[in-house]
């Protein structure tokens, strides 16, 4: 199965299992869309959700919003994250608007990033939602998913992750693609508890040919072994057959570091009080 032939069955399986493929931010104008992405950064688009009535109610528009300083938006908004830094960018965003753009927001992604805390992330999302525009934002869900998955190869980076994917998915696809993504990170594919068990890209393609990568190598992890000796040591090596303490580390060949035997350097540990290897398998969290 080729990248793209996998690309097209994921986004099958995910339409199934996600018919409204769309942000979760609540807005009533692309200059609320706007405020609302930049206060979503590094935070839930629930808790953006709490703050956005009064601070929209209060500042419908670019218009309004120029004429405050940082420290008026501040109550609006202080329980989302980084407050201040937030303020002041919406603070300066708005007289920009008003300033260079007549109060509208600009349809090209180059006029948006020159906006205050707007990045190429931010940019995506609004010209995709707001002007329909495609486009892939590539934020912790999706740079997660896409990597476990394995439509991307390995990418280190947000920009990388995003120009894997427009490699792979057809153009006209981008922006549903990019809602796909990020639900099914936010509500399955969870950064630090993934719900395996209810995944719907856990089956196998009908040719037999694992469809995530990520689950695929957790399958391969030895399973526990039972009657092991926790008073002999906290660690066992299968390879050695040998109790230890202290193990040391090495990175295998995903780039994760594992524990190992300091005398063999195998990784083919297991932990004796549970009986669980320590392998454990990349899962490209962030932060």
């Amino acid at each position: 199965m080729t990248r793209k032939e996998k690309a097209d069955l994921v986004l099958d399986r995910l339409r199934d299992r996600i018919p409204r493929a769309e942000t979760e931010l609540d807005f009533g104008s692309e200059f609320q869309l706007l405020v609302a992405v930049i206060l979503s950064a590094q935070c839930t688009d629930a808790r953006v959700n709490e703050v956005t009535p009064a601070l929209f109610e209060a500042y419908p528009t670019a218009r309004a919003m120029a004429e405050a300083e940082a420290e008026d938006l501040f109550p609006f908004i202080r329980s989302v994250t980084y407050p201040n830094n937030k303020a002041k960018a919406l603070a300066k965003t708005a007289r920009m608007l008003v300033e260079d753009y007549g109060g509208e927001v600009p349809r090209e992604h180059k006029e948006l990033v020159k906006l205050a805390g707007v990045g190429r992330k931010t940019a995506n999302v609004v010209v995709q939602v707001a002007f329909d525009e495609p486009a892939i934002a590539v934020d912790t869900h999706v740079f997660r998913v896409a990597n476990r998955i394995g439509l991307v190869n390995d990418k280190p980076t947000p920009l990388a992750v995003e120009k894997g994917l427009r490699r792979v998915l057809p153009r006209e696809t981008w922006g549903e693609a990019h809602h796909l993504l990020i639900l099914h990170g936010r509500y399955t594919c969870e950064a630090r508890a993934p719900k395996c068990d209810r995944c719907p890209l856990a089956e196998p393609a009908a040719s037999g040919e694992p469809v995530c990568d990520y689950f695929e190598r957790l399958q391969k992890l030895p399973g526990p072994v039972e009657g092991l000796d926790a008073k002999k040591g906290r660690y066992w090596s299968k390879t050695s057959g040998r109790y230890f303490d202290e193990p040391a580390t090495r990175t295998d060949r995903y780039g994760v570091e594992q524990l190992c035997e300091p005398s063999t350097g195998s990784m083919n540990l297991f932990e004796t009080r549970t009986g669980r290897t320590t392998k454990r398998v990349k899962d490209y969290r962030v932060g």
